[in-house]
């Protein structure tokens, strides 16, 4: 039997305008402190995205979400927030804020394998 790691995730939203409160699924970022795993997928659909706001920018939604994404990696370039250890990030982009790319409440939960886990709930919550 597979051993079972402690994760946490939340779905990443865009909410074109942030005083209606409205979102569309974008993306779910897991984190998994076992296995040192921080990770997001995201996916914009420019359709339902158009659909709350014809106005948005797509290209400006994808940048910061590859800004998120780089983040999460340590990567070069990902500033002083990508520098900070893994359970810091993950908290830093999960907490709350009022603008166009937010995340939900974080939630809980048991997997064997961190990255399958982060691609079900990517195709149930976004897909």
């Amino acid at each position: 039997m597979q051993e079972k790691h402690l994760f946490e995730y939340a779905v990443i939203r865009v909410v074109p305008r942030v005083e209606r409160e409205e979102f569309v699924n974008a993306g779910v970022i897991l984190y998994c402190a076992s296995q040192r795993f921080l990770k997001v997928l995201y996916q914009l659909n420019d359709t339902k995205i158009h659909a709350l706001c014809s106005e948005t920018d797509i290209a400006d939604l994808e940048r910061y979400l590859q800004a998120l994404e780089k983040i999460c990696q340590g990567a070069k370039g990902s500033g002083t927030i990508g520098a900070l250890p893994v359970a810091s990030r993950f908290r830093w982009l999960t907490a709350t804020r009022s603008s166009v790319v937010q995340s939900s409440k974080v939630h809980p939960g048991f997997c064997t394998d961190p990255q399958q886990t982060l691609e079900e709930l990517f195709k149930n919550l976004v897909l």
